[in-house]
């Protein structure tokens, strides 16, 4: 029973955060691990049952996952301020780290030397997402159904440049639809379902959509009272906004809508310029969702008006923070006392197995659409109708960014080296490269 494990002070349970936060390296399933060691493992703060119940039900919920799980870490030893605490904690030093990188970036850019390092980081992580792309597919690819999810996910994004919330909202309709009368096609098992017993607490469960509901629309209620709905820190809070509650999947489906709207729809950063805040995130500790921070910050520091473009960048990085964040901390504590019932939802199971098989073609049409941009120095789009074709200049092929993605492919697959080390060597590899 969770009674008798032993109960940390609060001042302990935000040491050990604050520790988690500083090193939470390489992406959630590290993160996961490493909480796992500490908290269940090594203090008996949680149980093994309750742990992997909540991250179980932590997948259902739009948003990084390990955070959340932090989050309900927290709520679960000391109520809503443990609970935020421990979210704040596991975000807040990977946030800092991407905001100086992020202001280093937007100034050094233009550089030959800045330029040719961030050449190697593209090449790198078009061989990390290749990677994750394979290993999820792996996992989640295990009957033609889900197959037949992904490949139709794939083709609506690269081909038919379907919206990404279209595809995550009518994957999961249909798996909820399909967990309910063919179970097996989803790797499901009949009568999995069963309700918890216990009282429901809705009063906590509305309290807390209420006041986190504020608490996340506060910042746009501003924005639209001072600077107006047509200001850039406005489209950067709508968008992401939007961003947090589809965002299932983790962070590389997240990048492929970002992709495809903050590059095509709003033209904020360039397409090689994702590939180099990723590349930055993957470095750093926290969430790899804090990728949308880099995106934030050029945004606005790029539309800076009425500010300078340094508070302008801050503004749009702080925007991004709260509007990113504030739905995960609003899922778990209006959840939270509802995990036990989320984790025997047969039809919940359906539509997040749905979800995941899509999102495997998402992850599909980002590394194409990567590859397209790194390798090749121009790439046009031809409409056919419902048809867009991307059509690469064969003639302006990057060799080096073909040289660095190869060897980076090496690195990954033959020599099975872990992302920090490869994109430090792939980075190295660019200023040889300008040196050259």
């Amino acid at each position: 029973m969770a009674s008798a494990y032993p109960i940390p002070t609060f001042g302990e349970l935000f040491r050990q955060f604050l520790r988690i936060g500083l090193l939470s390296f390489g992406g959630p399933a590290g993160q996961i691990a490493l909480m796992h060691r500490e908290l269940v493992d090594e203090r008996q703060w949680i149980s093994e049952a309750d742990f992997l119940h909540a991250l179980n039900c932590c997948h259902f919920l739009p948003g990084p996952e390990a955070q959340q799980l932090a989050t309900w870490v927290g709520w679960r030893l000391y109520g809503w301020r443990g609970g935020l605490a421990a979210g704040l904690l596991f975000v807040i030093p990977g946030a800092l780290v991407i905001l100086a990188l992020s202001m280093l970036y937007a100034v050094a850019a233009s550089l030959d030397w800045f330029e040719a390092l961030f050449l190697g980081v593209k090449a790198a992580v078009l061989a990390i997402v290749l990677q994750a792309l394979l290993r999820i597919a792996g996992r989640s690819l295990d009957t033609p159904f889900k197959k037949g999810l992904a490949l139709t996910a794939f083709l609506g994004l690269f081909l038919f440049d379907l919206p990404f919330p279209v595809l995550v909202l009518g994957a999961a309709a249909l798996g909820v639809i399909v967990a309910a009368v063919r179970p097996g096609w989803l790797a499901l098992k009949p009568g999995e379902a069963s309700a918890s017993a216990g009282p429901r607490p809705w009063r906590s469960t509305l309290l807390s959509i209420a006041i986190w509901g504020c608490i996340w629309a506060l910042p746009m209620v501003v924005i639209a009272a001072t600077l107006g709905r047509g200001h850039v820190l406005w489209d950067i809070g709508a968008f992401f906004s939007q961003l947090a509650v589809v965002t299932f999947g983790g962070a590389y489906a997240v990048l492929a809508y970002v992709a495809q709207e903050a590059v095509q729809g709003y033209g904020w950063l360039e397409a090689g310029e994702m590939a180099d805040g990723l590349g930055l995130a993957e470095t750093t500790p926290g969430p790899l969702i804090l990728v949308t921070q880099f995106v934030g910050y050029l945004a606005a520091w790029r539309s800076p008006d009425p500010f300078t473009p340094l508070v302008a960048g801050l503004l749009g990085a702080g925007m991004t923070i709260w509007v990113t964040f504030a739905p995960c901390f609003l899922w778990i504590f209006a959840l939270a006392p509802w995990i036990d019932r989320l984790g025997n939802a047969m039809r919940l199971k359906g539509g997040l197995a749905a979800v995941t098989a899509t999102v495997v073609g998402v992850i599909a049409n980002l590394t194409a659409w990567f590859a397209l941009h790194v390798l090749f120095v121009e790439v046009t789009q031809t409409n056919l109708g419902p048809v867009r074709l991307y059509q690469p200049e064969w003639a302006l092929l990057d060799w080096r960014a073909a040289l660095l993605a190869g060897l980076a492919l090496f690195m990954i697959f033959a020599l099975k080296w872990g992302v920090v080390r490869v994109l430090a060597v792939s980075a190295g590899g660019g200023l040889v490269l300008l040196l050259l």
